[in-house]
């Protein structure tokens, strides 16, 4: 039986208070200002080429200053993740797909996935992250590539009553075993519920392959990372998306 995800008392308790925390102490201007500071405009060197992203690179202070001096959760923002290129790369060479469409990319990072979807011709695309300083880099990565109209939220939506999307994007979600069994509950009412697509990036993490969900998938396609991606990425040498058919369990 499908049950609804809520995040527990204490987690959520936990995100309420870093939001808090980010609030009281940063204004929106200084996190544009901190983001601009601690990353790198880069283009290229990735799947997508004609997406600038703001990232941490070598040459950023913190790639090799003391993890302790960091004041905000760990910026997985900051990281164009091998899932999300592929996620990305599908829908900027499949424009059918989002055109006209309205878009959750869920967990969304960097916002490269809804970036893609916007210059794909989604009708409207909603950015979701529970890291506000996410949006924040978000934001500034969508004015990057000439997009205003994605909206960022910041709202835990995993286990939320989510109407009005005709497709969501999940890209690298799939690296925690217990997120991930949440996420297959979820998405399979998402679907028989609302009918909506769901497509997954993932490069073939352990947690990924091995879990229930991955006998319930299409694959749409396969990319093959460039090397500076899979350098990074522990020899990941290629990245795939999924489409989501609970209905294949039957």
């Amino acid at each position: 039986m499908l049950r609804h995800f809520k995040p527990s008392f204490f987690s959520q308790y936990l995100i309420n208070s870093y939001r808090q925390f980010i609030h009281r102490h940063f204004s929106a201007d200084q996190l544009r200002t901190f983001i601009e500071e601690n990353t790198e405009v880069v283009r290229g060197q990735s799947l997508t080429p004609q997406i600038k992203l703001r990232l941490m690179t070598p040459s950023c202070r913190f790639w090799t200053e003391k993890p302790e001096l960091w004041p905000f959760q760990d910026p997985y923002w900051a990281i164009y993740w091998p899932g999300g290129q592929a996620l990305s790369r599908y829908l900027l060479d499949n424009t059918s797909v989002c055109q006209g469409k309205t878009v959750l990319d869920l967990g969304s990072g960097c916002g490269a996935s809804a970036i893609a979807a916007g210059l794909s011709g989604a009708s409207r695309v909603v950015a979701n992250d529970i890291d506000p300083v996410a949006a924040v880099a978000t934001t500034m990565n969508c004015e990057l590539n000439g997009l205003k109209s994605v909206v960022c939220v910041t709202d835990n939506l995993i286990g939320s009553e989510l109407e009005g999307f005709d497709l969501m994007l999940l890209g690298d979600m799939f690296y925690d075993e217990s997120l991930a069994t949440s996420l297959h509950c979820w998405l399979s009412r998402c679907i028989k519920l609302h009918r909506t697509k769901v497509l997954i990036g993932d490069p073939g993490r352990a947690q990924f392959e091995s879990h229930t969900i991955r006998t319930l998938l299409r694959l749409e396609a396969t990319f093959d990372l460039p090397k500076s991606v899979r350098e990074e990425n522990y020899g990941l040498t290629g990245s795939s998306v999924w489409s989501f058919h609970p209905e294949l369990s039957g």
